[in-house]
């Protein structure tokens, strides 16, 4: 019985090295490719700028500078209710074609869907971004299409629509494609028994779909909430970039008199905020509800 004690505990450290050895290259890579950089653009939001040169020190001069002044906390919020609000949007636009995909065609019919949903992925997200100006143009397709009826023409582009347009088109096709994953693994028998038991089918999808495919949904709306923050593409072709959202408060910042340590100050104030969203949602994907 000793010898078999003896013998376990060495067996788990084995077992362990084997286990460390392939966790090795991802562990060196998060190292040297995220927690280096980002430990270096913490120490680099206490640096001074002089003479457009930055300067090693700890300083808290450009936190002061950017917490305390409108223009950061109006970019902020706006940045924060964009990306809310896209979130809101594709979760809604997107659930009734993950809805259909799921549970109305076949499984065939479901692959191809989900092949063409990874197709516009194969090219930039910059040049499906710049197609939108020969739409939604004062001379666009758009504003033609209603000149026959007698509207418009509207303005579309340089907007908070043209963002809102961009980013659908930047999260939608993933939202889509996560949600259909997630619907496609709910159980059909419990669906059946819903509708055994009274249920319609509206109430059957927020009493007995939503809830089963939760963890799915709200992934989904957490990749969306964290493309959408962090999008710089969107808000400066097609939103005009006013008011400036935190990504184009950075290139602003760093091109006036290389201010590098205060465009840091608003990264970190982004990562925070994302981080603390991802959590927040992650916590309310996998929560048990109380009995």
């Amino acid at each position: 019985m000793d010898l078999a004690k003896q013998h376990i505990p060495g067996k788990r450290s084995r077992v362990d090295k084997y286990a460390l050895t392939w966790r090795l290259p991802i562990i060196v890579w998060q190292t040297l490719f995220f927690i280096g950089p980002l430990l270096f653009l913490i120490a680099m939001s206490f640096f001074l700028v002089k003479n457009y040169r930055m300067v090693e020190t700890f300083d808290l001069a450009s936190w002061e500078r950017m917490l305390t002044r409108n223009f950061f906390w109006s970019s902020y919020f706006y940045t924060f209710g964009m990306a809310a609000l896209a979130t809101v949007v594709a979760t809604v636009l997107a659930f009734p074609a993950s809805y259909a995909l799921a549970f109305k065609v076949s499984e065939n019919v479901r692959r191809w869907a989900v092949f063409f949903l990874i197709v516009p992925f194969f090219t930039s997200y910059l040049v499906r971004t710049f197609s939108w100006y020969v739409i939604l143009a004062e001379s666009g397709i758009v504003n033609s299409m209603l000149g026959y009826v007698g509207l418009g023409p509207y303005t579309m582009l340089n907007t908070a629509f043209g963002t809102m347009v961009g980013f659908m088109t930047l999260v939608i096709p993933l939202l889509v494609i996560l949600q259909t994953l997630s619907l496609s693994q709910i159980d059909r028998n419990l669906i059946e028994a819903a509708h055994n038991l009274g249920c319609g089918r509206i109430r059957t999808v927020f009493a007995v779909i939503v809830p089963l495919a939760k963890i799915g949904l709200v992934v989904g709306a957490l990749f969306c909430f964290i493309l959408s923050f962090g999008d710089f593409i969107s808000p400066y072709y097609l939103g005009g970039s006013s008011p400036p959202t935190l990504s184009i408060l950075i290139i602003d910042t760093t091109k006036s008199g290389q201010q590098w340590p205060r465009a840091a100050v608003v990264a970190i104030c982004m990562m925070t905020t994302l981080f603390v969203i991802a959590f927040s949602a992650i916590w309310f994907a996998y929560r048990k509800p109380k009995s």
